[in-house]
């Protein structure tokens, strides 16, 4: 599932205007399966990348929480997720679209938790894609990753299509080719 901005900002960007050029582009996958459940994802965790990373580029967290997906508690907010200051430098740092594997970056059963969260994210511009699976079949540190969202008019999320192509790849002339690079 992809957020467009105004999935929880009262005038943001709907789905139909989002380039798709902010849906594409270089990803770092950052292994977190070590974290309890219910553990805050903050930027230490981001480890040496946190100090390396490149403006424009995107994070997807690997909690290895889509193994749940079958399991009740899959939505019942015990997930790994994303802190208010994992945020704020997301947001500092200009990435591009944050991916993880549980159905929210934020806690589902605490709205305060989740508007904030999300709020920082989608008020920096950045894509927010939950609910991915099978990265942990994922082997490179550093992937070419797009999350493709149905043009949905005056949506402020949807369904998405969202892979990740390991290997050399001319990022930009992909993006050139897409019409809006």
């Amino acid at each position: 599932h992809l957020d467009a901005p105004a999935h929880f900002l009262l005038g943001g960007q709907t789905l139909e205007h989002v380039p798709l050029t902010r849906c594409l582009g270089r990803a770092h996958v950052v292994d977190l399966t070590d974290l309890a459940p219910k553990a805050l994802m903050e930027v230490e965790h981001l480890g040496e990348l946190a100090g390396t990373f490149k403006e424009g580029e995107s994070l997807l967290l690997r909690t290895g929480w889509s193994r749940h997906f079958a399991d009740y508690e899959y939505f019942r907010g015990y997930f790994p997720r994303v802190s208010e200051g994992l945020a704020h430098w997301c947001a500092e740092n200009g990435v591009k679209m944050i991916g993880v594997e549980a159905p929210s970056v934020a806690d589902v059963n605490h709205l305060p938790e989740v508007t904030r969260i999300h709020q920082i994210l989608l008020e920096a511009e950045i894509v927010i894609v939950e609910g991915l699976v099978h990265l942990d079949r994922i082997v490179s540190d550093t992937v070419f990753f797009g999350a493709l969202p149905l043009k949905i008019g005056r949506g402020d999320g949807s369904p998405c299509r969202a892979f990740a192509v390991e290997g050399d790849l001319d990022e930009t002339a992909i993006l050139a080719s897409s019409g809006e690079g």
